[in-house]
């Protein structure tokens, strides 16, 4: 079952002060769900809160529940390769035109405390992303999809969103990402190139594409890698680069699943029992 569109909980990382962490309004992390790719969305979902010094708002974007509500119409071009490929741009929207908030796709796993990329957010721009020149080698990606090549490719793919700037009010309307075209969206058409500020790569580190400059590893090792063509969640992409680290928090994940799937067995049968009447003893 896919998760829901609204935010299922907002929790604080391991490393803030419960104190201050009270008082703060959590930073709105929206990311693309794909039925597909469910564990991926878990995975990068923990990976997330698990590094976080501020509370988070982890936020999936399911296209279904937005056609559902009426919000997204556009029907599936042969060019989408998941189910979040216009979707995403739904983002500023779904946080009702405020603040700032992060999009990024499932297919990331977080290496450090996301809290340092929202510090990054500079008013002076509409979004701010990494200005990526990557070109795909493959034909095909994930699960056979297509693999599309255009100007600013995978710039869309972890964006931080100025949600209240009046450029995005005014033209990323649920109308606008259901009939704009792809290459309206996902090259940034409707802003000029002044309004898109830069990031350094190592938050949307490509894999098989960028790399550790070992003479510099601390300013260029990946903190949020993001398994662009595949990942390990897909059998031929099992044996990708950096597998093992995605592998590691999958696993973790899957455990506390199982010891919170137990906690409820539990729970269940606590509760059973104490709805029991008392035994009646029988006169012999």
């Amino acid at each position: 079952m896919a998760p829901a569109t609204t935010p299922s909980d907002v929790v604080a990382g391991p490393g803030a002060d419960e104190a201050v962490a009270a008082t703060m309004e959590p930073f709105r992390v929206f990311v693309g769900y794909d039925s597909r790719e469910d564990i991926a969305y878990r995975v990068c979902r923990r990976s997330l809160l698990r590094h976080s010094s501020v509370p988070l708002a982890v936020i999936p974007i399911v296209q279904q529940e937005l056609r559902s509500a009426g919000l997204y119409c556009r029907e599936r071009g042969p060019t989408e390769s998941t189910e979040f490929s216009f979707t995403r741009f739904l983002t500023p929207y779904l946080a009702g035109y405020r603040g700032w908030a992060l999009f990024i796709d499932c297919d990331f796993l977080f290496l450090a405390d996301v809290a340092e990329l929202a510090r990054l957010a500079d008013p002076r721009y509409a979004v701010m992303c990494v200005h990526h020149d990557y070109t795909p080698k493959e034909a095909t990606k994930m699960d056979g999809a297509v693999q599309t090549v255009y100007p600013r490719k995978n710039w869309s793919s972890m964006v931080l969103f100025n949600c209240g700037h009046p450029k995005n009010r005014a033209a990323l309307t649920p109308e606008a990402v259901s009939t704009q075209s792809g290459a309206y969206l996902h090259r940034f058409m409707w802003l000029d190139d002044a309004d898109i500020g830069e990031v350094a790569f190592v938050w949307n580190f490509l894999v098989g594409h960028n790399r550790v400059d070992p003479s510099d590893a601390a300013e260029t090792a990946p903190r949020a890698i993001h398994y662009t063509s595949g990942g390990p969640w897909f059998e031929q992409y099992r044996d990708c680069e950096y597998a093992e680290l995605w592998v590691q928090e999958r696993d973790a994940y899957e455990a506390e699943a199982a010891e919170e799937e137990k906690k409820k067995v539990e729970r269940e049968a606590k509760a059973i029992l104490q709805n029991v009447p008392s035994a009646v003893p029988v006169d012999a």
